[in-house]
């Protein structure tokens, strides 16, 4: 008994703390934007009949804010980073909730540029925040638990999803309505309950671009690029090719998450003991297969089953991306890191938004070359990996920098 309340006593203290937050914004954002992601391929298809033309350029809009994250830096010069990771939830829930009410393709657009603003300047601050709050040494076992908790919720979203669209009888629009009003809620809660904590260094409110960084910004690159192709296609697929319906995608997601809250603690102590570079070089390779075999579906015919396997394996490997980030905290100046992350996402952005729609038209030609390209795109982050040093630090940023004068 005495265990358990010392235990409990320590859940409460950590609520009033930076990392109490963290983790409660980690479960917020995912179940907006989860609702959002799992519901759309099958509204888009079923509803407003989209084909793969309209979902690249719907794709391309979504990703037109991450482009702009950069203007991160202007609005820090009004708020504070804590203040605009919570007026950018309130933006993504609230763009969920009406999704359903707009089902053109005009409509859409809207909705899901507004709720695209609020998802990537939040993850833009948060990435910030959670460098500049939690300790070097602790940071990608914490980060890992982080993933954990944004897993459950989307775990929690999705379950809830496929019960009620398989047995609840509820349509597109009590569940877009509940999924954002849920994220809404906890925003406001989140602005009422907590203080602005303060921040150790005052970060830089101008545009940051560093050569020493170069190895993060290209790897921020080719993240972009590669994640896209998945995000878009991978998920479009199994609508579009293997006919699935809204349960049994949103049964898939489940799977994912359910082991993202078992792996990413795990992933997160693994990179504490095999170090960034060949965390992210068993990420890269792994997917390197991953699209190969996505792209042998269609030219070999193989089912379903191998589908859904791969979408599951290939959400576990990118649930080790998170080394990039504890990779800039080890190299970055500490009052460059909320500038260089709201670089670092527009340049994440570059190719996400260009790709969606370009790739949209190859979709409709070749769907397997749609996923060669992304196996070669995963290749050559894996040669940019080998880069890193083993212990990366301020002054050894890449296996080169003992070669600068």
């Amino acid at each position: 008994m005495t265990a358990l309340a010392v235990t409990l006593r320590e859940a409460y203290a950590l609520r009033r703390t930076p990392i109490g937050l963290l983790f409660l914004l980690a479960f917020a954002m995912p179940i907006g934007f989860s609702t959002w992601l799992a519901l759309l391929n099958n509204f888009t298809v079923e509803v407003a009949n989209f084909s793969g033309i309209e979902i690249g350029w719907l794709q391309t809009v979504r990703e037109i804010p991450g482009f702009f994250a950069v203007g991160v830096i202007v609005v820090l010069i009004f708020m504070r980073e804590q203040t605009l990771a919570l007026i950018s939830l309130v933006a993504l829930g609230a763009a969920a909730a009406v999704t359903a009410m707009f089902p053109s393709f005009a409509g859409l657009l809207i909705t899901t540029l507004i709720g695209s603003f609020g998802f990537h300047y939040y993850e833009t601050v948060n990435q910030s925040l959670q460098l500049q709050w939690l300790d070097k040494k602790r940071a990608p076992q914490i980060i890992g638990w982080l993933v954990a908790a944004g897993s459950a919720a989307s775990l929690v979203a999705y379950g809830l999803i496929a019960i009620v669209f398989k047995w609840g009888g509820l349509g597109y629009h009590a569940v877009y309505m509940a999924g954002g009003g849920i994220t809404l809620a906890i925003a406001i809660y989140c602005w009422i309950a907590y203080p602005m904590f303060p921040m150790k260094i005052r970060q830089h409110n101008r545009l940051i671009l560093r050569r020493r960084y170069w190895l993060y910004y290209a790897l921020q690159f080719m993240a972009g690029a590669r994640r896209q192709i998945f995000m878009v296609f991978a998920a479009f697929m199994m609508v579009e090719h293997f006919g699935f319906a809204v349960h049994e995608l949103t049964f898939l997601f489940l799977i994912n998450y359910a082991a993202n809250i078992l792996f990413a603690p795990m992933m997160g102590f693994m990179i504490n003991r095999i170090g960034e570079k060949w965390s992210l070089a068993i990420e890269y390779a792994g997917l390197i297969g991953v699209f190969v075999a996505y792209g042998g579906i269609y030219w070999f015919g193989w089912g379903a089953a191998l589908a859904a396997a791969l979408y599951v394996i290939d959400h576990l490997f990118f649930a080790l991306a998170f080394a990039q980030k504890t990779y800039f905290q080890k190299i970055a100046d500490p009052a460059d890191i909320a500038p260089t992350a709201a670089v670092a996402f527009t340049i994440n952005h570059i190719a996400a938004v260009a790709l969606p729609a370009a790739l949209g038209y190859l979709w409709v030609t070749s769907q397997a070359s749609v996923f060669f390209l992304a196996a070669i795109l995963a290749a050559a982050s894996l040669l940019l990996a080998l880069m890193i040093p083993r212990h990366p630090e301020r002054g050894r940023e890449t296996i080169f920098s003992h070669f600068r004068p």
